[in-house]
């Protein structure tokens, strides 16, 4: 018996390398004591020599990788075990990580995607409260996550409260953010965490204020915000005296709400006016298929509208239609909408209920013998096809509208924006609905270090990820 000692919980690079060496010593999954540096120490014997490697250097599939980064996360203590002996078999047999149905796959992945949630329901209901120390206003926020997830999202809060001073205080490790240098601290209790602060009383108001009850849904409310986070967070004492109320103000509404005109018919219906959001849509496509806004028609095959469920609540926003996508006349089906659609199933995104569409309805480029290569559109041609995607916007009134790239951020916000400083944090639109702002997957595609296109990949996963659970909370 061998024993691989981790220095943490989340030590990935400690597993993976004891892993290889194991791996390539011929060491079976039963034949390794996986311990972490600081836990009870195991009774069983072990051989202290590293075993003898025998033959070279072995690769594994990328999203073996993915999955093992962060099951490793998870609280179960045979994750290192159940990790190695699929690294095994991977090994020997690369396609496995296709196969959905294998049992040691499927526990792995279910691992993976318990880490996934838990890491996002951390970034939904951290809440911050402020304090006075020597060095003027700090934030500090109390969670109890259920895997070891805190290191994995520290970036995350670096990232979108770059400019406080900020703890987040959890049983097992703290993290601590002075604007330049992000620490970490033993675990915390409870009371170590403030109860509260002024600003508490006001956000109650707006919340009370805001809840809807006609959009009132129990099981989704509970789903996507489970009761046992919500002694930590300020509003969910509210939460029951709004839903025992919520069928009452709904009954409310509806009596005071004016009532609709009688709709006519037969002669004296107008017919020219479209009478529901599907023909106003077809409409307005019919419209688009014929616009000469701009010179970009001239040498495109066709327009290519947006296209998607019309009550769908998420909308993503790209830049303009590629190649295959002026031939085909849809948004997102050439490389970079191949690309979209796997990540968007990693994040848990159906994308048969998002509406999809493009800052520039036309494809811009210039011929290089029989090849057509994209042009970047400037801005005259941005704020031509801006009123296409304006009367999108106002006739589906998405909740949520997502800019993929520079151009659709752009048209969006009505302003250039670098996505660096605006990706990762939500923005109120004049619409109403909330607007983010992240790559074009085609940026993937562009990437040559596969380093950093994996990382990149990674956030772009996690990004949407998370709006696509606002989407569902809000829905």
């Amino acid at each position: 018996m061998y024993r691989a000692l981790l220095n943490g919980p989340d030590d990935f690079d400690g597993w993976r390398e004891a892993a290889r060496r194991f791996a390539m010593g011929g060491v079976e999954a039963t034949g390794i004591d996986w311990q972490v540096e600081g836990d009870e120490a195991s009774l069983l014997p072990f051989e202290a020599p590293p075993p003898p490697i025998n033959g070279g250097a072995f690769s594994v599939p990328r999203a073996f990788i993915a999955v093992a980064e962060s099951a490793i996360l998870h609280h179960d203590r045979e994750r290192f075990a159940l990790l190695y002996a699929l690294l095994v078999r991977v090994r020997d047999n690369p396609a496995l990580m296709e196969d959905r149905a294998d049992p040691l796959l499927r526990r792995v992945d279910m691992l993976a995607k318990a880490v996934r949630r838990d890491i996002h329901k951390m970034r939904a209901f951290v809440r911050f409260r402020e304090v006075e120390d020597e060095g003027g206003a700090r934030f500090v926020a109390w969670f109890e996550p259920e895997h070891h997830i805190v290191r994995a999202n520290a970036g995350f809060f670096v990232r979108r409260f770059a400019s406080m001073r900020w703890s987040i205080l959890t049983p097992e490790l703290c993290i601590h953010w002075d604007g330049e240098i992000l620490t970490e601290s033993a675990g915390a209790t409870r009371s170590d965490a403030p109860d509260g602060d002024p600003v508490e009383d006001a956000w109650k108001r707006y919340y009370a204020a805001i809840f809807n009850p006609a959009r009132l849904k129990q099981r989704a409310m509970l789903s996507e915000m489970p009761r046992k986070y919500w002694r930590n967070l300020p509003e969910a004492a509210l939460i029951p005296d709004l839903v025992a109320g919520a069928q009452a103000r709904e009954a409310a509404m509806i009596a005071t709400s004016p009532k609709p005109p009688a709709r006519p018919s037969g002669a004296n219906r107008d017919a020219s006016r479209p009478s529901n959001i599907a023909a106003s849509w077809s409409a307005l496509k019919e419209q688009a298929m014929a616009c000469t806004r701009c010179p970009l028609y001239q040498d495109a095959t066709q327009t290519v509208f947006g296209e998607g469920p019309l009550d769908a609540p998420l909308m993503l926003i790209g830049e303009q239609p590629g190649d295959q996508e002026d031939l085909a006349g849809r948004p997102f089906v050439g490389p970079a909408g191949q690309l979209l659609d796997r990540v968007l199933e990693e994040a848990e995104i159906d994308r048969g209920r998002l509406y999809v569409t493009n800052a520039v309805k036309h494809f811009k480029h210039e011929r290089r013998g029989k090849r057509r290569i994209h042009q970047t559109p400037e801005t005259p041609e941005i704020q031509a096809c801006r009123w296409w995607l304006d009367q999108e916007i106002d006739l589906l009134r998405p909740r949520i509208i997502v800019a993929l790239g520079v151009t659709a951020a752009r048209a969006l916000l009505s302003k250039a924006v670098t996505i660096s400083r605006t990706r990762g944090a939500p923005i109120v639109l004049e619409s109403g609905a909330e607007g983010w702002v992240t790559i074009h997957p085609s940026f993937l595609l562009r990437v040559p270090d596969e380093a950093r296109k994996a990382q990149e990949r990674a956030r772009f996963v996690e990004e949407l990820r998370e709006i696509g659970v606002r989407a569902k909370a809000i829905s």
